[in-house]
Formats: C-alpha cells, sequence, structure tokens
C-alpha cells in the first residue's frame, strides 16, 4: 500500500514538474517570435534601428546615439523599456509589425511601421 502511494505521489511529481517544463519553454519561444533587428522611425521621423536578443536585451541606433534596455513579451507586442525610461511597442499585426513610443506613460509621436529585417 505505501508503495502504491510513493508511486502515485512520484507520477504526480513527475507529471507536474514535465508541465512546468513545457509552460516555461513556450513561452521561451513565444518570445523568439520578436527576436531579430527591426527597422522603424523615432518619434521624429527619424531613422531608428531596434535589435531585440533572445536573452531580454534591447539595443537601439538613434541618430548615431546607442541605446540599451530590456524587452518581454506582452500579448502580440514586444515591450522594450529603455535606460532612459522611454518605452518602445512593437505589435505584430499579421505580417505586419507598428512601433508606438511612451514617456512617463504617456503616448508620445505617432505609430510608426517597423520591418523586421532578421
Amino acid at each position: 500500500m505505501q508503495i502504491t502511494r510513493f508511486l502515485a505521489r512520484t507520477t504526480a511529481a513527475f507529471a507536474a514538474l514535465a508541465f512546468a517544463i513545457v509552460l516555461t519553454s513556450a513561452a521561451g519561444f513565444a518570445a523568439e517570435g520578436f527576436v531579430g533587428k527591426y527597422k522603424t522611425t523615432d518619434t521624429d521621423g527619424k531613422p531608428f534601428t531596434i535589435w531585440l536578443s533572445d536573452d531580454g536585451n534591447a539595443k537601439g541606433d538613434r541618430a548615431n546615439e546607442g541605446l540599451a534596455g530590456m524587452w518581454k513579451e506582452e500579448g502580440s507586442a514586444a515591450v522594450i523599456t529603455w535606460d532612459s525610461g522611454w518605452v518602445t511597442k512593437i505589435t505584430k499585426d499579421g505580417t505586419k509589425y507598428q512601433k508606438t513610443a511612451e514617456k512617463d506613460g504617456k503616448p508620445v509621436g505617432s505609430p510608426a511601421d517597423a520591418e523586421k529585417v532578421e
């Protein structure tokens, strides 16, 4: 009887562990869809390049100004929080991407098209 309970508990524990691994892997895989290089424009309409790495780091080049930050996936968007406090969102709609920007929680500028180039 004790062996049966032990096996049942062990099986349940392994099942829970396997489920957790699958969920973690699926979350990481979903974010990989945003990993890459994007060409867009900043809030002034000037060229802006953004790189999203699979480790959650983000970097940007805007008017020869290097930017650094972190990003994470939220729904259908990659949300980038820059060291400067600005937030950029790259939203995917079908096969198209759009970039928006926020400062202090308020939208700045107009949405701009973004192109995933790598």
